[in-house]
């Protein structure tokens, strides 16, 4: 999961870098505004985490630009000390997906994005690239109307790459995404992405798993 963080207070961005660092996610961050629109609009990202209350363009503000200027419907979670009711009906009304109020606990923080992570990836129920289809109902696997069965961890990998696609998944994402907190052998996702190849790509004239050196996989048409 890759997420941007906009956020002022340079203690505080780091400590939650750090922290969903840990638990695989990939992030960004910015100190104003500004500087958080360029990043929006330049990377990918699944996440988006804002501060309200920042120098050059405050939180509302960017979050209306990304939706009403350029449809950018990437979830929004707001992070800011501003708690009354009205705050959060403005934070709502401005776009935002979720609000959390400072202080607070950073397990709640990664259970609340990880939450919106899933309501987004849940929505598509068909997965598709090039000739290669998921059926997330039936977990059917399909390239050039062949099927093909993978096994757990192979079509839990499978899922992700195309969700993500084309973006890229990180060595780190993709074992955290099938291990959890339980470190894995150095060979082991090796040896899950050589047998998904084996049955994705190599009965077919095109490849379409790409790994990128010394960072991860990517899928893409």
């Amino acid at each position: 999961m890759r997420v941007l963080i906009v956020e002022d207070n340079l203690d505080l961005a780091e400590s939650i870098s750090d922290y969903l660092s840990i638990h695989g996610c990939d992030c960004d961050f910015a100190y104003n505004g500004v500087a958080g629109l360029e990043f929006a609009l330049k990377n990918e990202y699944d996440i988006f985490i804002f501060d309200i209350a920042m120098p050059k363009m405050d939180g509302l503000e960017l979050c209306k630009i990304l939706r009403e200027k350029h449809n950018n419907q990437i979830p929004i979670l707001f992070l800011t000390a501003r708690d009354t009711l009205d705050d959060k009906v403005a934070g709502f009304d401005a776009g935002a997906d979720d609000y959390l109020v400072k202080p607070f606990e950073l397990k709640e923080l990664l259970i609340r994005i990880k939450a919106l992570y899933k309501r987004v990836i849940n929505k598509e129920s068909i997965l598709n690239i090039d000739d290669l289809s998921i059926n997330l109902n039936t977990q059917e696997v399909k390239r050039d109307n062949q099927s093909i069965f993978l096994s757990p961890n192979n079509y839990k990998i499978l899922v992700l790459l195309m969700q993500r696609s084309p973006n890229l998944v990180t060595r780190e994402e993709l074992e955290h995404f099938i291990w959890m907190d339980e470190t894995p052998s150095s060979d082991s996702l090796r040896s899950h992405i050589y047998k998904l190849r084996k049955q994705i790509d190599k009965p077919f004239k095109k490849e379409l798993i790409q790994t990128i050196k010394g960072r991860g996989f990517r899928i893409v048409s």
